[in-house]
């Protein structure tokens, strides 16, 4: 039996990691500055997460989510405490495709409409309702395009406010940094303008948290920066530093009802402390401040290199934009300098998104690469 072969694969195969490293068969090291999609959050194996994991699953590794589970109630605890969002309630799923879906059909039970709005250069997943949000109409198949979305430009009020003003619309699903599109971010005042608008038109704000989210900022959510507050929170990725969990924070105006939402996987033991591990580490490690600080430190080595026309994003979550294609660069830096980076929907964008553990020598490392490459 063969593979379905949908990813354009590097030569390579690594068999091991630690921190922000990780081996091939052959042990050459490379420096991780993609993190596997911005997934790593605490670094590769790190020994928290490992321990808690094996003990976790030499009792028990999953039951079904009809049983109590504590884990999840000590997650949802711990959430609030450690992102500073009270009052709202947890639905855990297994992805941030899973997660995506389950905030816009909640949206749609809620206000009984079925209109979405998203953004130019957007991307929410590759399933059903979540891909159709997502502008990028290779990957959106006919069944998935029967879905009502609407696309409107980062920023541009005008054109948010007359759709709208329709009625029909049942969410409006945003990335304050969008990510796979190139790490656009709008204004403080655009977020808050688009905050007052979906609270006038009964509109739920779904503020899509999957690669931003669990620190990647130096905020532990990317939209606390503008000083609003979602109706739903989407996130993922760095929230299980690798073990598949996802989940939704859900503004308590919105009910359950038994049956409403539901998942096999979603919320299991190991999901959930492995979800638990990366908070206390974040916590205990201060890595939301390493954050910060490693990336003011790299936009300081950006200013040397002429050839960088802009850095985008916040924190963690960075890209580099030239005015030629990266493709090149990127094969280079791999294959050369063994630096896994990442590319953009945006040709000419490098994308860096490393561990939060990354320290300067990392960083200084990187650049060495980099201007040799240029």
């Amino acid at each position: 039996m063969n593979l379905f072969n949908v990813y354009p694969l590097f030569d390579i195969t690594p068999v091991k990691a630690t921190d922000v490293f990780v081996f091939d068969e052959n042990d050459n090291k490379y420096l991780d500055l993609y993190g596997g999609h911005a997934v790593i959050s605490i670094g590769h194996s790190h020994p928290t997460y490992v321990q808690n994991i094996s003990e976790q699953v030499n009792k028990l590794g999953f039951y079904s989510n009809s049983i109590q589970n504590p884990l999840q109630i000590k997650l949802a605890k711990q959430l609030t405490e450690f992102s500073d969002c009270k009052d709202y309630q947890l639905f855990l799923c297994n992805s941030g495709a899973e997660a995506n879906e389950n905030a816009l059909k909640l949206a749609s039970f809620h206000t009984q409409k079925k209109k979405v709005i998203s953004f130019t250069n957007s991307f929410h997943g590759r399933t059903s309702a979540a891909v159709a949000a997502t502008d990028n109409a290779k990957i959106v198949a006919p069944m998935n395009a029967q879905q009502e979305v609407e696309f409107i430009a980062l920023g541009d009020v005008k054109s948010l406010e007359k759709s709208l003003q329709k009625e029909d619309v049942c969410a409006v699903i945003i990335e304050c940094i969008q990510g796979v599109g190139g790490l656009d971010e709008s204004t403080s005042e655009f977020y808050q303008e688009l905050r007052r608008l979906c609270t006038q038109h009964n509109v739920v704000l779904i503020a899509d948290e999957v690669q931003s989210g669990f620190g990647r900022t130096g905020d532990f959510f990317a939209f606390q920066k503008h000083n609003i507050q979602p109706d739903i929170i989407s996130m993922a990725k760095g929230m299980g530093n690798g073990f598949p969990i996802g989940g939704i924070l859900i503004n308590p105006n919105i009910k359950a009802s038994f049956g409403l939402l539901g998942t096999t996987f979603g919320g299991n033991h190991l999901a959930c402390t492995a979800s638990l591990a990366v908070l206390e580490v974040l916590e205990k490690e201060n890595l939301l401040e390493n954050a910060k600080s490693i990336s003011a430190y790299f936009k300081e080595q950006v200013t040397s290199i002429l050839q960088i026309k802009k850095v985008k994003g916040r924190g963690l979550m960075l890209g580099l934009e030239f005015d030629f294609p990266i493709s090149e660069l990127r094969r280079n830096l791999i294959f050369e300098h063994h630096i896994f980076t990442g590319s953009a929907k945006n040709p000419n964008l490098l994308r860096i998104l490393p561990p939060l553990t990354i320290k300067k020598e990392h960083i200084d490392a990187f650049f060495i690469a980099l201007k040799k490459e240029l």
